[in-house]
């Protein structure tokens, strides 16, 4: 009985000590920062209602899957394929909250593209104007709700869309990379303002893209 107790005390405490809780991160600004591109209020809701119901649905999915729990979430979004849709739905729900956040910075304080990032897609997509438009042509065109993005992929810089919360870290998607930018084309991301002009509303959005945390992810993908 000895050697039994001794054999199985640790496991316990490790698997407590390796579970996840998400938590509902703090926006990196005011709700109202981003005015003129997004309205408060529609980044209150957003933020305060949307992604806090992703994170706490994911929690509560993974509650009953200690395995699951200790995994990072890169790590289940590789393996989406093979896990529930509630793991995928509000997984993906925070992942991608959680980027897009980061991707956007009150006006004039995003930056601009860094000279590798500028010259790769020029040299992907023939000039800014013409990677925006290809861009914003993604975003339009994914049917219903979801996202659009930009990787950097082994074959270099992709633009992709997905749907719902489905991204490119997910072994499901179509493209498969590593996002470096990203925009969230739910109605609730845009509606308040915009009603159903999402074009209106993507225009608008490349006002606050905070390429800092563009080149940042860039620069770690390549």
């Amino acid at each position: 009985m000895g050697t039994t107790a001794l054999a199985s005390e640790p496991a316990a405490p490790a698997a407590s000590q390796t579970a996840v809780t998400y938590t509902l991160p703090d926006l990196p600004y005011g709700y109202d920062a981003l005015e003129g591109a997004v309205d408060a209020k529609t980044m209150e809701i957003h933020h305060g209602k949307h992604h806090a119901a992703y994170v706490n649905n994911l929690n509560a999915a993974l509650a009953s899957e200690p395995a699951l729990a200790a995994e990072p979430l890169e790590a289940l979004l590789a393996k989406i394929s093979t896990l529930s849709p509630a793991i995928r739905n509000n997984g993906g729900g925070h992942y991608n909250h959680s980027l897009f956040w980061k991707l956007m910075a009150p006006a004039g304080q995003g930056g601009t593209p860094s000279a590798e990032l500028a010259a790769d897609i020029d040299a992907t997509f023939g000039s800014m104007d013409a990677f925006k438009a290809e861009f914003n042509k993604a975003a339009t065109g994914q049917f219903g709700s979801g996202w659009a993005w930009l990787v950097v992929t082994d074959e270099g810089l992709k633009i992709t869309s997905t749907p719902n919360q489905d991204n490119p870290l997910m072994d499901v998607a179509a493209v498969k990379g590593a996002p470096v930018l990203a925009v969230d084309v739910w109605e609730h991301a845009y509606y308040l303002q915009y009603q159903n002009r999402r074009a209106d509303y993507l225009k608008s959005w490349w006002d606050v893209v905070n390429w800092n945390e563009v080149n940042s992810l860039y620069a770690d993908a390549k």
